[in-house]
C-alpha cells in the first residue's frame, strides 16, 4: 500500500474525560506532551500493535468532537495541492511539528476531513 494511515487523532472538548474513557476501555498507554501556544497537553496514544495516535483539546470551540485519520505522504505540499485540484478544500495549510514532520488538513469533495502527514 503506497499511502498508509499512520496516525489517528481525537480532537475533543473534554480531554480529561476522553483520556479516562479510552485508557479504561482499551488499556491504551497515554503520555502528555506540552504543546506550543496551549495550556492543554497533546496526549500521545500508544496502542501496542497497529497505528497509534493522539488526543488534543479541539482548537475550534464550535466544531464537533471527532477522530481524524492521517495518511502518510512523501511531500505534504504536493499532495495538498493535488487534493485541491481534485476538489478538496484546504482546512489547514502545511504546519510543522518540530522534530517530527509536517501536516496539512483537507476536506474531501464529500466533506470528510483528512490529515496528510510527511515525516521529517
Amino acid at each position: 500500500m503506497g499511502n498508509p494511515f499512520v496516525h489517528v487523532e481525537l480532537q475533543t472538548h473534554a480531554l480529561g474525560q476522553s483520556k479516562e474513557f479510552y485508557r479504561n476501555l482499551f488499556d491504551w498507554k497515554l503520555e502528555d506532551f506540552p504543546m506550543q501556544d496551549s495550556k492543554e497537553p497533546y496526549v500521545g496514544v500508544s496502542v501496542g500493535e497497529g497505528t497509534g495516535g493522539g488526543m488534543m483539546t479541539h482548537p475550534e470551540p464550535k466544531a464537533p468532537t471527532a477522530w481524524m485519520p492521517y495518511v502518510e505522504v512523501e511531500n505534504v505540499e504536493d499532495y495538498t495541492q493535488k487534493a485541491e485540484k481534485l476538489g478538496a478544500k484546504l482546512i489547514r495549510e502545511k504546519t510543522e511539528v518540530p522534530e517530527m514532520g509536517w501536516f496539512s488538513i483537507i476536506s474531501d469533495p464529500g466533506g470528510a476531513i483528512l490529515g496528510l502527514w510527511q515525516n521529517k
